[in-house]
């Protein structure tokens, strides 16, 4: 039997498992993997999801596997970020001719988007007063959150971490309203951890940076500065990193409930349930797990996890199909699968080659936006979702075939 991945191996002892043919691995992409590969703490290998692209300080689309030492910039700072779908009782032939009423209901729901439009107004993409349930789910957070402000009070700021649950954020975040191949209609979100994710992420990057210094010299690159289990800042980087994780679950969730009820609110929409088939998982986090004899910090940086029995997300872009897909629990991948089709265009070059035009042509009969502002998510910009597909068919089995037909991007 063929192989399904490529080796990439250097002379400095670092060994890749890429699961990328048929589809594109960049040269960009393909040296920062190479760098990571190279670190003493690795693991076994790197493993590669067809999804790769070039990213901040380690590449999206890799699978880490680290024995006591974690990298700050290899999860980044949208920690936690991840997937949740839900399959409803509602088919197709429930819905109205128009979903026009259905996506603006979605988006008063959901505060998406970020930045303060004028002086004094508040951030679009926060709740002005949280609503009950965001109050209730901070009650579960808050203690942790103390704990965490308590040994770094700089990673305080004055907006209140609750006005953000239940919020969308920007860039490629989204929410949809899906169809699989029976006709039967999903609810679908992607989101993380918000702005304290990103404080957390971002102050715990530059302190390894700086707690690395004098040995900065020695790494290929200087993004990749780690912390040492044992060291000052190990404990309370991954104590850190696991609360922002259930933080970013936790903001999934109180976003599904309110996107089940503003759905049931459009008119024409009859009386639904959403069943039990419900996924809620990450994407870009750190896991203590078992692989090949040792006990190992594994960090998914733009992947899943697909162990035996797992159940995951794939999502296409805004006008492409996404999967519901079950791991097959292939080792070699450290039981991993792609989070999403990947990038082929960056997002200033996206704005700069895709007209509104295609952007329109590419997103027919899906009720989202089609100006200028979501030119950096329009499909071209990512890469063929069959594709990735089939180069990680060892990886996973498909469960169910999306096709969106509301879309709301951050």
């Amino acid at each position: 039997m063929s192989r399904t991945y490529d080796v990439i191996s250097e002379n400095n002892g670092g060994l890749i498992k890429a699961w990328v043919q048929g589809v594109e691995l960049d040269d960009g992409a393909k040296k920062q993997l190479l760098n990571t590969a190279s670190l003493p703490f690795i693991h076994k290998w790197l493993a590669v999801m067809p999804d790769v692209h070039f990213g901040l300080g380690a590449t999206i689309g890799s699978v880490i596997p680290t024995i006591n030492a974690v990298i700050p910039a290899a999860v980044g700072v949208d920690i936690g970020c991840g997937m949740m779908a839900v399959k409803t009782s509602l088919k197709s032939n429930d819905l109205p001719d128009s979903l026009a009423e259905m996506r603006f209901n979605i988006e008063r729901a959901i505060p998406h988007g970020s930045g303060k439009a004028r002086r004094g107004s508040r951030d679009k993409g926060t709740w002005h007063y949280a609503p009950d349930p965001q109050e209730k789910a901070w009650q579960i957070l808050k203690s942790g959150y103390d704990d965490i402000l308590s040994k770094y009070p700089k990673l305080s700021r004055k907006e209140n971490q609750m006005n953000q649950l239940g919020t969308l954020g920007g860039g490629n975040h989204f929410v949809e309203v899906c169809l699989d191949e029976n006709d039967g209609v999903w609810f679908m979100l992607h989101s993380g951890s918000r702005g304290i994710g990103n404080r957390i992420g971002t102050y715990f990057v530059q302190l390894a940076k700086k707690d690395m210094e004098r040995q900065m010299k020695n790494l290929p690159d200087k993004n990749l500065a780690y912390f040492e289990e044992g060291s000052d800042y190990f404990k309370d980087y991954v104590q850190a990193v696991s609360w922002a994780q259930n933080y970013a679950k936790i903001n999934r969730d109180i976003m599904m409930d309110a996107l089940i009820v503003a759905v049931s609110q459009t008119k024409k929409i009859p009386a639904f349930t959403c069943k039990k088939e419900a996924i809620n998982c990450h994407h870009n986090y750190i896991s203590l797990e078992h692989h090949f004899g040792k006990d190992v910090y594994v960090t998914r940086k733009g992947a899943v996890k697909a162990g035996l029995g797992d159940m995951g997300i794939i999502p296409g872009s805004m006008g492409a199909k996404s999967f519901i897909v079950r791991g097959k629990g292939n080792k070699d991948s450290f039981c991993s699968c792609s989070h999403g089709a990947g990038r082929v265009m960056s997002r200033t070059q996206a704005k700069k080659l895709i007209s509104l035009e295609q952007h329109e042509i590419d997103t027919m009969g899906v009720e989202c936006k089609k100006d200028a502002s979501v030119l950096d998510e329009s499909p071209k910009a990512y890469k063929d979702i069959d594709k990735v597909m089939e180069a990680q068919e060892e990886l996973v089995e498909i469960v169910y075939t999306l096709k969106q037909i509301v879309c709301v991007k951050g």
